[in-house]
């Protein structure tokens, strides 16, 4: 969720298309979320799909100053409304996500894009009023790599964070990754869907890499390895102070609208100037809140939960902080779907020759995991080659070549698609 609000430039402004390394791009624009662009001799990987078909247009045609090449996979780091929505624009190949990913999309995706496009309006504004989830069509339990043609691109699932399902994609020829929402430079982080106590162990992992570039979920990427660091552990010390903040509320018995103004208070001496810190506020608090109250799973976020959150609220918020804006539904009237939960059983059928989808077993046993029987942390079955991270603080440096050897076993290569 993006805020757009008391900004000078429209959504879309000021578009940069910025190289991270060999064959990796990043494109951003104010407003947006970023999308990354990475070319091999096959065919062109893009990184998150933009918020509608209309902000992806821009971003291909950005691409097609470069290369004329097909674009034969487009990955989604995680289910949010403002990464996907534009994604069939770009006429993907294959549309690939995690296994958990497209739980979400199906349990609260709907959702998602009904309350997204309420908040952001001019954001969403070029969506086809009838804008439905983007289906993958091929979804990942923990690791691949896609050969793109002289370059490798691994996707990895590196544990709950921004999101369940967050997938990042390391290009390890080039030392650049790219985060999702699990990292920003220069904005607030949302969290309400996040997993606060699990995600600074993902932003371990990420740095583990030791990439030279970074694009994060918005806003301008860090290039150079200290600016990478920066923004992870800037990254890092928003998530803690929010948790820790929430949770001494929680053990001193204070309501939320009390807990609101103590995390506040908390976070805006580093963080208050940041943008979207305002709109995401509130509902970064109410999923802090849950968490220290015990709920491991984040709720639903519905248009009819987040006005509870406001009216709750009411009073709280400061005067200059963004209100919401009050815009008609795009969509036609709609039965009132059943209650979403995340431990439903249905799985929807492969699309693809090789697409795996998680068990109900697994999923369900995924969800009913306690966030203490997570701390082992190196036990975590994460399928990714030794070569290609390397020990935080360790004086080696890692060559390309040695990046570039896998070696990870029951890892999968995606060849060359559709």
């Amino acid at each position: 969720m993006v805020d757009v609000k008391n900004k000078s430039a429209a959504v879309g402004d000021n578009e940069r298309f910025e190289e991270l390394g060999r064959g990796c791009y990043a494109y951003s624009a104010d407003g947006c979320s970023n999308t990354g662009v990475i070319i091999g001799e096959r065919g062109v990987l893009i990184v998150d799909g933009q918020a509608s078909p209309e902000l992806a247009e821009k971003v291909l045609s950005k691409i097609r100053d470069i290369t004329d090449k097909p674009v034969k996979q487009l990955v989604l780091t995680h289910f949010h409304a403002d990464h996907s929505l534009g994604s069939p624009a770009f006429e993907p190949g294959e549309i690939v996500a995690s296994d958990l990913t497209r739980r979400m999309m199906d349990t609260r995706g709907k959702e998602e894009i009904r309350l997204s496009r309420e908040r952001s309006a001019e954001l969403f504004a070029g969506l086809p009023a009838n804008g439905e989830v983007v289906e993958p069509t091929m979804t990942i339990a923990s690791s691949m790599t896609i050969d793109l043609g002289g370059l490798d691109v691994r996707l990895m699932h590196l544990g709950r964070g921004h999101t369940m399902g967050d997938i990042v994609v390391w290009v390890p020829a080039s030392s650049v990754i790219f985060s999702g929402d699990l990292v920003q430079k220069s904005a607030a982080p949302y969290c309400g869907d996040a997993h606060l106590a699990d995600w600074p162990r993902a932003l371990d992992r990420i740095s583990a890499f030791r990439p030279n570039a970074l694009m994060p979920g918005r806003g301008r990427s860090a290039l150079g390895a200290q600016a990478v660091a920066t923004a992870i552990e800037t990254t890092r010390d928003f998530v803690t102070t929010l948790r820790d903040a929430a949770a001494a509320c929680v053990d001193q018995g204070l309501g939320l609208k009390d807990t609101f103004h103590a995390v506040k208070d908390a976070l805006v001496p580093q963080f208050g100037q940041r943008e979207d810190f305002d709109f995401h506020l509130p509902l970064n608090v109410a999923r802090a809140y849950d968490e220290a109250l015990g709920l491991d799973q984040p709720q639903v976020w519905t248009r009819e939960r987040h006005a509870d959150l406001r009216d709750a609220l009411k009073g709280a918020l400061a005067a200059g902080e963004p209100e919401e804006e009050t815009v008609a539904p795009v969509e036609e009237a709609a039965p009132e779907a059943e209650p979403a939960t995340e431990n439903s059983t249905s799985v929807a059928p492969a699309d693809s020759e090789g697409t795996e989808l998680v068990s109900d077993n697994d999923f369900a046993a995924s969800l009913s995991q306690a966030p203490e029987e997570e701390e082992s942390g190196d036990d975590e079955p994460f399928d990714f080659s030794a070569d290609d991270a390397v020990e935080i603080g360790s004086d080696e440096e890692t060559s390309a070549s040695e990046n570039e050897e896998s070696g990870a076993e029951g890892e999968k290569v995606l060849e060359e698609t559709r």
